[in-house]
């Protein structure tokens, strides 16, 4: 969704959806403002054992905005554009993992999560680290890109 569709977030799922009112009542706890950070929407999916992707369809029925990406793409009112900025220098091995998980020539959010673990490092040195290499990130697990 771009910019200009901000509030419209239903719009890109098609028919009817049934809220489920736990999950529900879950995200309004955790939501302030028509926001919720990515973060606390993870947990919502962790606490009721569900997909990242389901909680964001609730998000999308619900219009709530997801804000303060993990990885440092969006949701970061003050400061530069970009939150994170390239990396100095990039390990070889990191590069090459980076490398390995891409698909169409862009790395999914779900696949930068799993090298930030094997790597033992903050998701958004990840993001610096694609930010130095020119690498794209795409596919959010909560479908906001």
């Amino acid at each position: 969704m771009t910019h200009k569709d901000e509030g419209h977030y239903a719009g890109k799922h098609q028919g009817r959806v049934t809220l489920n009112q736990t999950l529900t009542e879950a995200i309004k706890r955790r939501s302030s403002g028509g926001k919720v950070s990515c973060a606390a929407a993870f947990t919502v999916a962790r606490e009721l054992k569900m997909k990242p992707s389901e909680v964001g369809k609730a998000l999308d029925f619900l219009e709530i905005k997801v804000v303060k990406c993990q990885l440092g793409l969006f949701g970061y009112q003050k400061g530069p554009r970009l939150v994170v900025q390239p990396a100095e220098e990039v390990p070889p091995e990191l590069e090459k993992a980076l490398r390995a998980g891409l698909v169409n020539g862009r790395l999914p959010c779900a696949a930068a999560w799993n090298i930030a673990k094997r790597f033992n490092l903050p998701k958004m040195t990840i993001k610096a680290a694609c930010e130095s290499l020119k690498l794209r990130l795409a596919r959010c697990q909560l479908g906001t890109f």
